[in-house]
C-alpha cells in the first residue's frame, strides 16, 4: 500500500508530464474544452446540487459560519454563473506565445520577451467550489497543469465538478492529468506538495490568513499570495453618480459573504457633499449597515459612527 507522500509524489510527477503536452496545445483545442465543460456543467445541474446539499448538511459539523456556508452553497443561478465563466475564459486571448515586448539590436539581432506557461500550479482553496472551475479553466487556458486542493467542507461538490472537467479533457486530446484533485482530507498532504519544488512551479493559496501563513512558511517554490483583505472603492470628484451607485451596490449587495465584496467606500469630499446622502439612503434600503467617519456621518446623521 502506498503512503500519502508517495501518492502526492505520483500526482505531482503526472502533472509535470502533462505540462509537456499542454505547452503545445492549440488555442482552438483549449477553447473547445472550455465550451464542452460549460455544456457538461449545465447538464449536470441536478447532480451538482445533490452533491452540494451533502456538503451544506455537513457544514455545521465543521464549525462554518453563516457567511462560509453561503460561500459553500450552490444554486441553479450560481451553477449557471460557473458555466458562463468558462465561456468568458474561452473568449480571452491566449497568453501563450504573446510577445510582451521586443527590440532589434544594431547588429540586426531581434530580442523578444514571449510569455510561456509556468508549468505545474498547486492551487489550495477553501469553501467556494466555483474556484475548482475557475482555477482549472485559467490554468488550462494558459497552458499549465493544475493540482487542486479544496477544503474538506466542499469535498462532495469539488469531486463532482472535477470529474466533469477531467472527463472532457481526452475528448480534445488533452492530458487528463492536466487537471487533478487532491481527494484526501489529510492536512499532511499539503505539506508534502509544498516540498516538491522539483515538480511544482507555483503555489497559489486562496483562503484564510492561517492557511496563507502556513503555505508561505513551508513552500519551497514561489507562492502567489495575499493576507488580510480589505476591498475598497474610491469615488472621485468627477464620477458619474449613476455609475458609482451601480458599482457600489453590486460590489456590496450582490453577494456580501464572498471575499471580494466591498468593505470600504472612500468618497471625494466634493462628491460626497452632493451625492453621499442619496447613496447612503439607497444602501440602507438595500439592507447595508453603515459605519461612517465624522464627516460622512454629518452628511447622513442616521448612520453609525465608525470606531477603531
Amino acid at each position: 500500500m502506498t503512503t500519502l507522500a508517495e501518492q502526492c509524489r505520483s500526482m505531482a510527477l503526472r502533472a509535470k508530464e502533462a505540462t509537456r503536452r499542454m505547452m503545445c496545445v492549440s488555442t482552438t483545442r483549449k477553447n473547445a474544452w472550455l465550451v464542452s465543460c460549460t455544456e457538461a456543467i449545465r447538464r449536470a445541474e441536478a447532480e451538482l446540487l445533490a452533491a452540494n446539499a451533502n456538503d451544506v448538511a455537513e457544514a455545521p459539523g465543521y464549525g462554518l459560519s453563516a457567511a462560509s456556508i453561503d460561500r459553500l452553497s450552490l444554486t441553479p443561478k450560481r451553477i449557471a454563473a460557473m458555466a458562463e465563466g468558462l465561456l468568458q475564459v474561452a473568449a480571452l486571448p491566449d497568453p501563450v506565445g504573446e510577445i510582451r515586448e521586443g527590440h532589434t539590436r544594431p547588429n540586426g539581432l531581434q530580442v523578444q520577451k514571449v510569455s510561456v506557461p509556468l508549468g505545474v500550479i498547486f492551487f489550495i482553496f477553501e469553501s467556494r467550489p466555483n474556484v475548482t472551475v475557475d482555477a482549472a479553466a485559467l490554468c488550462v487556458k494558459s497552458g499549465n497543469a493544475v493540482i487542486l486542493r479544496g477544503g474538506k467542507e466542499a469535498r462532495h461538490t469539488n469531486t463532482a465538478l472535477h470529474r466533469l472537467l477531467q472527463e472532457e479533457l481526452p475528448k480534445f486530446n488533452l492530458p487528463p492529468d492536466a487537471v487533478q484533485l487532491v481527494t484526501t482530507t489529510d492536512r499532511d498532504a499539503v505539506g508534502h506538495f509544498l516540498k516538491m519544488d522539483d515538480c511544482i512551479d507555483l503555489t497559489i493559496p486562496r483562503g484564510g490568513e492561517s492557511l496563507i501563513r502556513r503555505v508561505c512558511a513551508e513552500a519551497t517554490m514561489p507562492v502567489l499570495k495575499h493576507f488580510n483583505g480589505n476591498c475598497n472603492i474610491y469615488v472621485d470628484e468627477s464620477a458619474d453618480y449613476g455609475m458609482a451607485e451601480q458599482i457600489i451596490r453590486n460590489a456590496k449587495c450582490q453577494r456580501p459573504g464572498v471575499c471580494n465584496a466591498v468593505e470600504t467606500i472612500l468618497l471625494h469630499r466634493n462628491w460626497a457633499e452632493k451625492h453621499w446622502p442619496a447613496l447612503a439612503k439607497n444602501l440602507r434600503e438595500a439592507g447595508v449597515e453603515l459605519r461612517c467617519c465624522e464627516a460622512s456621518k454629518r452628511l447622513y446623521p442616521s448612520a453609525s459612527l465608525a470606531t477603531d
